[in-house]
């Protein structure tokens, strides 16, 4: 089933005052399916956060459609998402084991206090419990941030940049958590500028430009063909001179270490290396990370 369904959606802002328009969706088309982690890539200004705020119903588009889970009607949605905005902003004066409490009582629910504890356990709040949200730093507010997300015990989850403010430690967390829900059978779309961390999570990523999307597809599909160099790892060889034409070559101890940069001489190499008396430890492709793709996208 496709949980997100856009059709060439438009979103103008004007302005009142300098008598202007600015485009922020220009005929947006995409689709996210059932059980997916969709990532949605784009530079400053592209319109990851204003296609957001449309799926949220936050924003009404000037034109263009929004079909969220096969057609159910905006308030049936609405009760099926989860949404962190960019900068969450919470009531100050709640502690974050309140805070959860007051979102459980909007979600009709009642849960325990040991209950949300083991929530605030998963991001590592838990210890900060009693401590007012406004002593939260900008990471602490990302973490509950998400765990108020899944309180109603949504089937998608709408995240804009989740990871941002993030120690690495902390960025690690949030990436176990999104995998963790996500096996559990909720859809994940989330918008990041973390490429790396796209790339460890998603299984497809669109990128937007100018309002519209650029390219979308399945990670492993858009950088399969992306080889840039082949490593070669041997040993049981003391001639090595002759493989300096073929790229870089590096000794490290009895270890051999070869860098091809022309990917079809692969085969060739190989097949002398093992004449010669070598032995073979491992061969890998280096393929382009999703973040020199994205930049490659950008200027074609």
């Amino acid at each position: 089933m496709k949980v997100i369904e856009i059709k060439n959606l438009v979103k103008i802002y004007a302005s009142p005052f300098m008598r202007k328009k600015s485009i922020g969706l220009n005929g947006l088309n995409m689709e996210v399916g059932e059980g997916e982690i969709f990532g949605l890539l784009g530079p400053n200004g592209a319109g990851k956060t204003t296609a957001l705020k449309i799926i949220t119903y936050l924003l009404k588009p000037n034109g263009g459609s929004v079909t969220l889970f096969g057609g159910v009607g905006s308030l049936e949605a609405r009760k099926r998402m989860g949404f962190l905005p960019e900068n969450p902003t919470f009531y100050r004066h709640l502690t974050g084991m309140e805070l959860l409490q007051f979102y459980s009582r909007l979600y009709g629910r009642n849960p325990t206090r040991k209950e949300l504890e083991e929530k605030l356990k998963v991001v590592g709040l838990k210890d900060s419990k009693d401590r007012r949200i406004s002593g939260y730093s900008k990471g602490m507010l990302q973490r509950i941030g998400l765990i108020q997300t899944l309180i109603g015990d949504p089937d998608l989850l709408v995240l804009d940049e989740p990871l941002s403010g993030l120690d690495p430690v902390g960025r690690r967390e949030m990436k176990d958590l999104i995998r963790k829900v996500n096996m559990e059978g909720k859809t994940v779309l989330f918008s990041s500028h973390i490429l790396s961390d796209v790339e460890a999570i998603c299984n497809r990523v669109g990128i937007i430009v100018d309002g519209k999307m650029k390219k979308v597809g399945y990670i492993g599909e858009i950088l399969k063909s992306e080889i840039r160099y082949i490593d070669i790892e041997f040993e049981g060889m003391e001639k090595i001179d002759w493989l300096n034409e073929y790229g870089d070559l590096k000794k490290e101890g009895k270890v051999i270490y070869l860098r091809i940069k022309d990917t079809e001489k692969k085969d060739k190499v190989l097949k002398e290396i093992s004449r010669r008396g070598g032995k073979i430890i491992s061969v890998v492709p280096q393929r382009q990370s999703l973040e020199e793709h994205f930049i490659r996208t950008l200027n074609e």
